[in-house]
């Protein structure tokens, strides 16, 4: 029994608060209305009134840039208060200087301070010359900028999109700063670059000249080298060619006479002179001792004694491991012998 009471009762309670809840929303719909059309549209239609517009007129938005009035501050409040709804109608609100709105209803103030018409324009049109300030500050124009805030500044001090606009205009100022840093820093590398690279080719062109005059002179003395030990080696052939000569001429002697002979030189091979000694333009001698065998040839070839020592050694073993000889004659028949020869190192 009383469960059926307690959901009867909720049951009614619901159907009771709908109506109540429609009744109210009515009110606050009507009481929104009724504050548009009392209160904020005369307000609107005043302000607009004032500026020298109509709350259904358009405002264009093309800037133009008229020409200041004569003689500003000769203007009387009215004066004064025309040329601002004038400003106001062209969106010259800060700009350009000396012939906008703000500074007309600032000099308005001057005259009357607390006047309601200026007070009210700048108070409603702050958020449009904001905007216009913050367009200078885009473009760079820094110093625009600056002169828009401060007259900002004069219509409203404690307002924060002031604090806004200084934050944005230091912002773009420190940017502007940083690119033009960073374009002179880029052109001085780019500078420097260019004078390490002349610098570098100039470096790389010097050596260059230098290696090809070392060439130049290296070769130069090669050839000089070499054509001084053709000289040489002609010299020691025709010396040899003689001795070859002679030493025929005394083998055919003694082959007729069946007699002993010495051995003969009849083919001189000329020493080559070490490279180490020709670039050093060095001297000197070496007496090797030597066997001529029976066939003509030199074995057991021995240095003896040698100026400098050890200097010339090989080239004078060399050269006579190449001489050959008509070897020593005994009772008409070849016999090796021992032979010693001193041979000179000569530039």
């Amino acid at each position: 029994m009383d469960t059926r009471y307690i959901l009867d009762a909720r049951r009614h309670a619901r159907g009771a608060i709908r109506p109540t809840m429609i009744a109210v929303i009515a009110i606050v719909v009507l009481l929104a209305v009724g504050a548009w059309f009392l209160i904020i549209k005369p307000h609107q239609d005043l302000v607009m009134a004032d500026s020298g517009g109509h709350p259904s007129t358009p405002v264009s938005t093309a800037t133009r840039a008229a020409p200041p009035p004569a003689n500003v501050a000769a203007m009387d409040l009215n004066q004064l208060l025309a040329e601002a709804r004038t400003a106001m109608n062209e969106q010259r609100y800060l700009a350009p200087s000396g012939n906008n709105a703000f500074e007309f209803y600032l000099r308005v103030l001057e005259k009357e301070p607390g006047n309601k018409v200026a007070s009210d324009a700048l108070r409603e049109t702050f958020p449009f010359a904001a905007n216009s300030a913050e367009q200078a500050i885009n473009s760079r124009d820094f110093n625009e900028a600056q002169r828009q805030i401060d007259l900002l500044a004069k219509a409203d001090p404690a307002n924060f999109t002031l604090t806004i606009l200084r934050s944005k205009l230091d912002a773009q100022r420190k940017t502007l700063d940083k690119q033009q840093q960073l374009a002179l820093d880029q052109e001085k590398a780019a500078q420097l670059a260019a004078q390490k690279a002349a610098a570098d080719k100039a470096a790389a062109d010097q050596l260059a000249e230098q290696q090809k005059a070392l060439a130049a002179e290296q070769q130069k003395a090669q050839q000089a080298r070499a054509a001084q030990q053709a000289s040489q080696q002609t010299s020691t052939a025709a010396n040899a060619t003689d001795s070859t000569g002679a030493a025929a001429a005394g083998a055919d002697q003694s082959g007729a006479t069946g007699t002993n002979a010495a051995a003969v030189l009849v083919k001189a091979a000329p020493a080559r002179y070490p490279t180490a000694a020709m670039r050093t333009r060095q001297q000197g001698w070496v007496v090797v001792t030597f066997t001529v065998d029976p066939d003509g040839k030199t074995s057991d070839v021995k240095v003896l004694e040698s100026q400098p020592r050890h200097v010339f050694d090989r080239a004078a073993i060399d050269a006579v491991e190449r001489y050959r000889f008509t070897p020593a004659m005994k009772n008409g028949e070849a016999v090796s012998s021992i032979k010693q020869q001193r041979i000179e190192f000569k530039l």
